[in-house]
């Protein structure tokens, strides 16, 4: 115990060095991610007995039967405290090893009685008693008893055989496992060698993953461009581009519009003058009919009729449009024109130009930040390295390195002594085995040779060879039963009271953990200390560190840092703090200006210009009004049917200067209808589609233009609130990022130091090699298993024994029998020589 806590107490004082290093980063949705190496032990973790596990737990079982009391824990703190008194709590002991003190009683009576009543049935049989006469008395249940005795030896031998299996397994599995300790002790330390070699390597490659991050900035620092200016255009994008899309449509709809306009004016102006021509012309074609309607013809009958008809309708000869009623819109024109002199377009070209040169701008105006936050980040970086080279915990290791060196020296060397003496163990262990073999062989034999030379119609006297040499093996192996059993029974009795107590004492409550509770005692291996490895450490015995705590932890391989609490003597987590590295580069970025003003520049005569477009009022024109005057027809009769209501009439009188005159007007508006009408016909449909789409084009565009005002004219402060506020969220957002870096990598290097490094599960390992495997597994298991075996074998003998003499009478050949006659025996005949055999 004492190299192990020597072992962690090193490794405490090196942690106050390793938690020294560089720090990191939480933010897990950015791209970085560190793996820490993996290191590889060859150690198993667990010891697996196989297929004799199985008897091993039947032992274990036994063992709980016979001493079921829990761990003596206030007893061994008593020794440990050298407060025990044995005079005083010598009665504890007795409680706690009752169990095995009576098993071992029993062992003890075994061996002396054994001997006693060996010589004492040899005595008693030389004298011709217990049996030793050579001469059977005949029973009526003589060949029950044969098989009875016969059939109880043969399940005693098959026990025993049971045993002497269970001994001759232990004993082999004990020799080849204690074989194999050279290899666990190689393994193990292999493993705290690798344990103590790649501890400086994990401490070097946290600080290389310094350069991985530093790369990542420096990326993300080149590509401000995209990074931060791309993400302030998309932001203000959806918020400006409908904003200068919508001037950029009205520009282009203002100038089609007086386009518009100028075209619809031409048409109006072409139409009223067609218009007043033609109102000219039908007057004149009106007052020539009235003259020629005043010859002295019109007044005779027939002819005045038609005269009158035609006065009449005089009046219909006539422009049914008011020239009046198509208004100017030279004034509309000239105004629009004012207000265009105010270019939209071009100004939406700006707003266009000055939002997509916004990453050009953000990287031109952060060139100066980037390179000192390019020299901060290269700060730190030295300042890491220097820190991971300055580590003394190199100096400490090579330290240790030694000490492990001598350490495997004295157990190699004590190793080559333990398996040359394990031999003798082995060899020791095996002649028992092998006299429990001849014993049971005897009986094996005897019962072999008595039942198949067994000759139920010979009498005793006249045994054949083979039933009597099977007597002489039972009695053989009765002979060799009375003079080894003890001996046997001395070696069950002292390997079951080591085995049973070392696997009480040491093997139990080390699996339980138990044995570490006890260490955990406060005050307990030193009275001034409350906390025997806070105070080895710290000098402050009050930080709980317990044996149970640190051996737990080690087996679940976590970092000496988190198993020692090192936070006790350096504080990872205050120096992982962000702050501590980023604070300049927070301060770099807080100080960067990003300067973004006018969107859209419009100086004072462009706001009038734009404003001016109110007072146009092209929205409020009666272009119904208009649509419905030229919708008419231009006159209020057809010319045509007039003239060839002219001609029908002209017909109808006699040929004179009446019927001529008449036929001329109606060519006149022919040629009126031919040459103007059908003009104005189309003149007045033009202006009718320049009115509709004059009407569609500026149906809400007022309300638009108002927009565009209300934009232009609060730009800057539209610039100085939304956009400076997308600015400083955007701005927020990338230093939040390349802060992020930082962040994950502090995390990283804390979680690394108190998790990771110098993971000292090879600890655990090589304690658990030590206790559980090789003393446990490889030496109490199989020393118990060998009791057990050879125990039951050897208490076996001593009913095999009984029955094996009993039978023996039975396959012997005798030197007398009993004699019948008329169903009397006759004791007194006597054949043969009497002699006392065993």
């Amino acid at each position: 115990m004492a190299p192990v806590l020597g072992f962690l107490l090193l490794l405490g004082l090196c942690g106050d060095t390793v938690s020294e290093g560089p720090l990191t980063s939480t933010d897990r949705s950015v791209g970085l991610k560190f793996e820490f190496p993996p290191v590889k032990y060859e150690t198993e973790e667990s010891y697996e007995a196989g297929p004799i596990n199985i008897l091993f737990q039947i032992v274990h079982v036994f063992l709980h039967l016979v001493q079921p009391n829990p761990f003596p824990e206030d007893i061994l703190r008593k020794v440990i405290q050298k407060k025990f008194d044995l005079s005083k709590d010598y009665e504890k002991i007795i409680y706690y090893e009752i169990g095995i003190i009576i098993c071992a009683v029993l062992g003890l009576l075994f061996i002396i009685l054994m001997p006693l009543v060996g010589l004492i049935f040899c005595s008693c049989r030389c004298c011709n008693k217990c049996g030793g006469e050579m001469h059977q008395r005949q029973k009526k249940n003589g060949n029950f008893l044969r098989k009875y005795f016969a059939v109880s030896l043969l399940v005693i031998c098959l026990l025993i055989s049971i045993g002497i299996i269970y001994g001759f397994v232990a004993n082999q599995h004990m020799r080849t496992h204690i074989g194999k300790t050279w290899k666990l002790s190689e393994s193990n330390f292999k493993d705290l060698r690798t344990f103590l070699n790649t501890t400086p390597e994990q401490i070097d490659y946290i600080a290389e993953q310094y350069t991985t991050t530093k790369e990542r900035v420096f990326s993300d620092l080149d590509n401000i461009k995209v990074l931060l200016g791309s993400r302030i255009y998309q932001q203000l994008k959806p918020k400006l581009i409908p904003m200068l899309d919508d001037a950029m449509a009205i520009g282009e709809e203002l100038k089609t519009l007086r386009e518009s306009l100028v075209q619809a004016n031409l048409n109006l102006m072409d139409t009223k003058q067609s218009l007043t021509q033609l109102g000219h012309n039908l007057s004149d074609v009106r007052r020539g009919l009235e003259q020629t309607l005043s010859d002295s013809t019109c007044h005779a009958d027939p002819v005045q009729t038609t005269c009158n008809d035609i006065r009449s309708s005089l009046g219909l000869v006539n422009v049914s449009i008011n020239p009046d009623q198509l208004p100017s819109l030279e004034e509309h024109i000239n105004n629009l024109t004012a207000v265009l002199r105010t270019n939209l377009t071009a100004l939406a070209h700006q707003g266009y130009n000055y939002l997509y040169t916004i990453p050009e701008r953000v990287q031109n105006e952060t060139v100066n930040i980037i390179a000192d936050v390019k020299r901060a980040l290269n700060s730190i970086g030295s300042n890491i390295e220097t820190a991971s080279q300055g580590f003394p915990i190199r100096d400490r290791l090579s330290y240790f390195s030694s000490y492990l060196k001598k350490a495997e020296d004295y157990i190699h060397r004590y190793l080559r002594v333990l398996e040359e003496y394990d031999l003798y163990r082995w060899l020791g262990c095996l002649v028992a085995c092998c006299l429990l073999t001849l014993i049971a062989t005897f009986y094996s034999l005897g019962l072999l040779c008595g039942t198949y030379g067994y000759d139920q119609s010979a009498s005793p006297t006249g045994r054949g060879f083979i039933s009597n040499t099977g007597g002489v093996f039972l009695m053989v192996g009765v002979g060799f039963s009375f003079f080894f059993c003890w001996l046997l029974m001395t070696l069950v009795v002292l390997s079951f009271v080591l085995g049973a107590n070392m696997e009480k004492l040491v093997c139990e409550p080390y699996q339980s953990k138990k044995l570490f509770q006890v260490l955990d005692t406060p005050y307990l291996l030193k009275e001034d200390w409350k906390y025997y490895l806070s105070g080895m450490i710290f000098d402050n015995s009050d930080i709980q560190i317990t044996f149970e705590q640190v051996y737990s932890d080690c087996k679940e391989n976590k970092s000496i840092y988190a198993t020692l609490k090192l936070e006790h003597a350096y504080n990872i987590t205050d120096q992982v703090n962000i702050t501590k590295y980023t604070g300049d580069i927070y301060s770099s970025f807080e100080n960067m200006n990003i300067s973004i003003k006018n969107v859209m520049k419009v100086d004072e005569e462009g706001r009038r210009n734009l404003r001016a477009f109110h007072s146009l009022e092209l929205d409020k024109v009666d272009y119904a009004a208009i649509m419905a005057e030229t919708a008419k027809p231009p006159t209020q009769v057809n010319l045509l049917t007039f003239a060839d209501n002219l001609d029908a009439k002209a017909s109808n009188l006699t040929p004179g200067n009446l019927k001529n005159s008449l036929r001329s007007h109606a060519e006149t508006l022919r040629r009126i209808h031919d040459v103007q009408v059908v003009l104005l016909q189309r003149l007045l449909s033009a202006v009718y589609q320049c009115m509709q789409e004059l009407q569609q084009k500026t149906t809400g565009l007022g309300v638009r233009m108002q927009n565009i005002l209300f934009f232009v004219n609060d730009t800057q402060n539209f610039v100085t609130n939304l956009i400076t506020a997308v600015v400083h969220e955007e701005r927020r957002k990338y230093v939040t990022t390349i802060l992020s870096y930082f962040e994950q990598y502090l995390q990283w290097v804390k979680h690394s130091v108190t998790e990771q490094i110098a993971a000292c599960k090879p600890v655990a390992t090589a304690l658990d090699s030590v206790v559980n495997i090789f003393l446990c597994g490889y030496v109490i298991d199989p020393l118990n298993l060998f009791w057990f075996g050879i125990g039951k074998a050897t208490v076996l003998l001593l009913p095999a024994l009984i029955f094996a003499v009993k039978l023996a009478k039975y396959y012997r050949r005798m030197d007398s029998e009993d004699v019948y006659e008329d169903g009397k025996v006759d004791n007194s005949s006597v054949s043969g020589t009497w002699h006392l055999t065993l």
